[in-house]
């Protein structure tokens, strides 16, 4: 087609697609262009906005790399993750809601017993973490692929540290024949999220804060179960209500109470005050 304008050229887009043999990516590709066109018109974007749109993406794309996804951030603090999060996974009552994965999952963390501390050197205050993992029956999950990962005290992970030899305050484990876990860890505190590129530039522009509240991550993985992908948050944070990301769930907030120095939960002797959370959680059965 020639002489394209403002009224023809997405339909013209449009018939570019029609053959295409995947029906799916037809229908996201077809919403797509749709919805990015009339955005355009309703706001009558200039070409000058559009070039700074397309400088925004280049330097969200350069920021990513195997231990930063820049583009995971973008689409957090624009709420995107928690949609298709949300979209994804209706779950019955009863069982743990599911939230965001963020950026700084790492496979194949370090495996350890029950029982081990997995902060392996990490900054912080002692925590033991402990609970079941059941299905929505009530019936114990034995062997339970359960990875934990989380920041540390200076609200950094692991990964965020360019000289750091060993995987710190992350790991993988598995449930007991009761599906009961334990483990040690540090505590978890709020911190922003990496807010030195285009991301937290944006959030500074629209008048954002980059904090998230106190959280450890989960990922849970059984046979005959959904996989289960959440965060467990520190009760009392005062970002609960204003999580950058918008991953918090009611259902997800625990009590996280302190100890003074003493006996521990597995029964060491901790020198220093520590706390403790217990936790349950309840998976789907996988969808036949």
């Amino acid at each position: 087609m020639l002489n394209l304008n403002e009224d023809t050229i997405t339909q013209a887009v449009l018939a570019r697609h029609a053959g295409m043999a995947d029906e799916r990516l037809r229908q996201i590709v077809t919403s797509l262009v749709q919805h990015l066109h009339a955005f355009a018109r309703e706001v009558r974007l200039t070409e000058e906005e559009w070039f700074a749109g397309i400088r925004f993406l280049t330097e969200t794309g350069q920021l990513c790399s195997d231990k930063r996804q820049e583009f995971i951030l973008l689409s957090d603090t624009l709420g995107l993750s928690t949609l298709v999060m949300a979209q994804q996974h209706h779950k019955p009552a009863g069982c743990t809601e599911a939230t965001v994965f963020g950026p700084f999952h790492v496979e194949d963390s370090p495996v350890y017993p029950l029982g081990a501390d997995i902060s392996n050197g990490a900054k912080g205050q002692p925590c033991f973490v402990s609970g079941s993992v059941r299905g929505l029956d009530g019936q114990a999950v034995a062997n339970a692929r359960m990875e934990v990962w989380q920041a540390d005290e200076d609200g950094f992970y692991d990964v965020q540290y360019p000289d750091l030899a060993q995987l710190q305050a992350r790991g993988t484990l598995h449930t007991d024949a009761a599906g009961r876990y334990h483990f040690r860890s540090i505590l978890a505190n709020s911190y922003p999220i990496p807010h030195d590129g285009p991301v937290g530039k944006m959030l500074e522009t629209l008048g954002r804060h980059p904090w998230r509240p106190a959280h450890l991550h989960f990922r849970i993985q059984a046979e005959g179960y959904e996989t289960l992908i959440t965060h467990v948050f520190r009760r009392g944070d005062e970002y609960l209500q204003s999580d950058a990301v918008f991953g918090v769930r009611s259902t997800l907030i625990a009590d996280w109470p302190r100890h003074e120095a003493g006996t521990a939960p597995d029964g060491t002797v901790c020198d220093q005050p520590f706390y403790t959370l217990d936790y349950d959680f309840i998976l789907n059965p996988q969808r036949t």
